[in-house]
This record gives structure tokens, C-alpha cells and sequence, in this order.
């Protein structure tokens, strides 16, 4: 890093006992150090972004003249590594262009915000979003707020998929359809939608009704994510097919949907925690017997899809940039009427399953820290999105 500075929103604070907080006041970014004698401070204070690596260590050692060379040159080294520091000489990459910068400007700056990994420049979030080729399989509820999220976000490529027409009953939740669309198709109706919010990037569609694991499958070809936002047939089958064709194909998957007021997303990649499955097997082992399992219902707002695709849209793009590092192997959501009520599910791979049971041994989920309790959902880790 050639002229370190402390990044926006990351500005140190030290208090009276000679602790130094770095990173502000957003949960999960914020890092303490013990610094009684100030090295760490003096530090922070130099890393504006007018000296370089060097001079900051020279300077450090000028302000403590017992301090040896290299005990500096590694509280140096450990900030910069902290993820709270940027290179101030860093510039837009050459793939970003003048139109990309304006447009994804703010995007940038979240990535640079929440981001912990030192990087080179800044942008790397954005330039794996604009190689991404994304499946968005279910336009409804969910899947037209999780397109347009993901449209808008500068996703290189977007596959929609769907076999219904748009209803007049739609238009109270599923955002990419007005009156006018009310008997086309909603692959097609959605592609031009999209198109108008992001003409810059790739957006295709087909009306196609998903009937088997196999034609599943058949979606994966070069998709990097599955943003599953269907419902049909019933019931888990359509996630047991996403589980099982997205394992076999390497592709992780992000499902979301909503059950009255309850709405989640469940994240899964292989070799990264438990698969669907196992962690549905899992929750029923947790209720309480006789516990009846509901797995959605006709009610739903503009406000609970919304959530719900908004959700798979920041699930999809965690998975992408790995910005912030998404929480595979889980389900995570809120109550709407119950603020104090947040969603977090996970369980261990069961042994044997043929899905994620022999990459768990190799670091599953065990290696993964779990954040909160798990609460009783009333529900099952996904619901409906139609």
C-alpha cells in the first residue's frame, strides 16, 4: 500500500485507558487495540494519505526513539492488514469507465466501507459483478425485486426465467409490471423492464416451467449464481432440485421468499457449511413434535416481497464479491411484526449426506461463527414468493 489513510466511516477514536477503536460504530467492522504507549495511534494519526508506507514508519520511530525499527514497521503492517486502511493513490481500474464510475459510484463506496480485505483499488467488488452471469429462476414476489437489485447493481449478466402471465392479483408486490402487462408473459415483460433500468449490462429470458431436477440443471450452464425465487412445484421440491443440480455443477445458490410476515434468505455453496437439506432436516429435528411446518400462504405486501428479494439480491452479490463475506449454510431474515425477532438457522452437516457431508470435513460449517440464537421461526427457513 503506498500512501495508507484510514478509510471513510472507519475514523479511529481512543480512549482514556489507551484503547483505539477503529471503524466506526457499525456492528461487525469495528476493531479494538490495546495501545497503551500510543504507537498504534501515532500511527493511525500519520496514515492520512500524504506519506507513504516508509515515512510512516519513520515517523512513528521519531516520535518513539526506543521503539526498534521493526516493532514499528509491524504495527504499521497489522493496520494496514486490519482491512480499515486504503491506498489513497490507488485510481479507477481501466475496465471501470466514466459512465460505470457515475453509475456505480455509490456502490463502490459501500464495498469500500464494509470491506475488511486490503485491496488493491477499490473497485474489485464491482468488476465481479460486471463478470457475473446470474439466473434468476422465478420473476414473482421475490424474484422481481431480486432482479431489479440486481440489474441496478451492475450485474454483467442476467438470466430470467419464468412461465406465468402477469396477473392483475401481481401488482400489489411484484415491481417490474404495471397495468399494460397485465396477459404477457413475465420473462419477457421483465427483460424489457430491466433493460430500461440498466441498459449497460446483459439481460435475456425464456418462459419456461422448471418440472425436474434435470431441467434445473439445465439452467446452470456458466452461471456463477442461482438466485432461486420460485415456488412451484410445492412444497421443498424445487430447493431439493436447486440443492442437489447446484452441488453438482459447483454453482452456489441463494433462495428467499416470505411467510406472512416472516421473511428469509438461505445461502449455499458447497463445501461451505450444511446444504439445504441438511439444515431443513436439521430444523424440523429442532421443533417441537407436532409442530406443523408452513411453507407460505397468499398473504404477502409490496413491503414483504420487496424485503424478501431485496434480501436474495444482497445474498447473490455477497456470493459474487464475497463483500460482505456471505453467510452460507444458513437462513437469516425478520418478522415484520415482531422487530426483536431476527431469523438465524444453522446446523451442522448430517454425516453422510451425499450433498455437503463429505466437503464438511474439509471445513464446513463448523468453521463458521454463528452471530445470534436461533429463534422458533413458525415456519419453515423459506416460504412463499409468488
Amino acid at each position: 500500500m503506498l500512501l495508507p489513510r484510514v478509510k471513510d466511516g472507519h475514523h479511529p477514536f481512543r480512549f482514556d485507558d489507551g484503547t483505539v477503536r477503529i471503524g466506526g460504530e457499525i456492528y461487525g467492522l469495528a476493531t479494538e487495540i490495546g495501545d497503551p504507549q500510543g504507537v498504534a495511534w501515532a500511527a493511525l494519526t500519520l496514515m492520512d494519505g500524504t506519506r507513504t508506507t516508509e515515512e510512516v514508519v519513520a515517523a512513528v520511530r521519531a516520535s518513539f526513539p526506543r521503539l526498534a525499527e521493526a516493532a514499528a514497521r509491524e504495527v504499521v503492517t497489522r493496520l494496514i492488514a486490519s482491512g480499515h486502511l486504503e491506498d489513497a493513490s490507488a485510481r479507477v481500474p481501466a475496465e471501470i469507465g466514466e459512465r460505470e464510475r457515475i453509475r456505480y459510484g455509490r456502490s463502490q463506496a459501500f464495498f469500500r466501507r464494509v470491506d475488511l480485505t486490503p485491496r488493491e483499488h477499490g473497485w474489485e467488488a464491482q468488476l465481479r459483478l460486471k463478470a457475473a452471469r446470474i439466473v434468476v429462476l422465478g420473476l414473482g414476489g421475490t424474484g422481481s425485486h431480486a432482479a431489479w437489485a440486481l440489474a441496478a447493481s451492475g450485474v454483467g449478466r442476467i438470466h430470467c426465467v419464468d412461465a406465468d402471465l402477469v396477473e392483475l392479483s401481481n401488482l400489489n408486490r411484484q415491481a417490474l409490471y404495471t397495468e399494460g402487462d397485465i396477459g404477457r408473459p413475465k420473462a419477457a415483460t421483465a427483460v424489457v423492464a430491466l433493460r430500461r433500468v440498466n441498459s449497460d449490462i446483459e439481460i435475456t429470458g425464456e418462459r419456461r416451467r422448471v418440472g425436474s431436477e434435470s431441467e434445473l440443471s439445465a439452467l446452470l450452464d456458466g452461471c456463477d449464481v442461482l438466485a432461486l425465487c420460485a415456488d412451484e412445484p410445492r412444497g421443498q421440491g424445487i430447493r431439493i432440485w436447486a440443492n442437489r443440480a447446484c452441488a453438482r455443477a459447483g454453482v452456489p445458490w441463494a433462495g428467499g421468499g416470505y411467510n406472512g410476515p416472516l421473511v428469509t434468505v438461505g445461502t449455499f455453496a458447497r463445501g461451505r457449511g450444511a446444504c439445504y437439506e441438511c439444515l431443513a432436516a436439521g430444523e424440523a429435528l429442532r421443533r417441537r413434535p407436532g409442530l406443523p411446518v408452513e411453507l407460505g400462504g397468499p398473504g404477502a405486501t409490496a413491503v414483504s416481497a420487496g424485503i424478501s428479494g431485496q434480501l436474495v439480491a444482497h445474498a447473490v452479490i455477497s456470493l459474487v464479491t464475497g463483500v460482505p463475506g456471505p453467510a452460507v449454510g444458513a437462513v437469516v431474515g425478520v418478522n415484520l411484526i415482531a422487530p426483536d425477532h431476527h431469523v438465524w438457522i444453522r446446523h451442522p452437516p448430517r454425516p453422510g449426506c451425499p450433498v455437503c457431508g463429505p466437503a464438511s470435513r474439509s471445513g464446513g460449517c463448523g468453521r463458521l461463527p454463528v452471530r445470534g440464537p436461533r429463534r422458533e421461526t413458525g415456519g419453515h427457513p423459506s416460504g412463499n414468493r409468488k
